[in-house]
């Protein structure tokens, strides 16, 4: 026999989001810490680094060292959890070391006319994100 439930009755579940400061503050070291990681692992430059983050050049190299004491802002933190989302679902995508190549690559793909995917987040910031993250999710689950 189902078991009939109200949406009303079940609990709630709020996606993350990023505009309450001390989530943000809790949040930002970890954060940081996992972006300086994904800059290495697709070796991206310090420019694309900070371009990636919305920041001047100058900026990501005060928060290339542990700056734990720094808070990110909401766009900051959008972009990070946009682009590990993008670096896990490359990472389920290929086995080998093209999941860390494949970013840096020329792609024919409409999302990309020819750019690497890199440069085509840079110029077309969040949402480009966003739509590269659903793109390889899409990819993935085979649509």
């Amino acid at each position: 026999m189902l078991n009939h439930h109200r949406i009303e009755d079940a609990p709630s579940v709020r996606p993350q989001g990023f505009a309450n400061e001390g989530e943000r503050e809790r949040l930002s070291a970890t954060a940081l810490k996992a972006y300086r990681r994904l800059v290495g692992q697709w070796d991206l430059t310090g420019q694309q680094a900070a371009a990636l983050l919305g920041v001047s050049l100058s900026t990501w190299e005060r928060l290339k060292p542990d700056a734990a004491e720094k808070s990110l802002t909401q766009d900051q933190m959008t972009r990070i959890s946009a682009l590990v989302g993008i670096y896990k679902a490359l990472h389920l995508l290929f086995a080998d070391g093209m999941a860390d190549r494949w970013i840096q690559l020329a792609n024919n793909g409409p999302l990309f006319d020819r750019r690497t995917p890199v440069t085509a987040m840079i110029e077309g910031g969040i949402p480009h994100m966003l739509e590269v993250r659903r793109y390889l999710d899409a990819v993935r689950g085979g649509l």
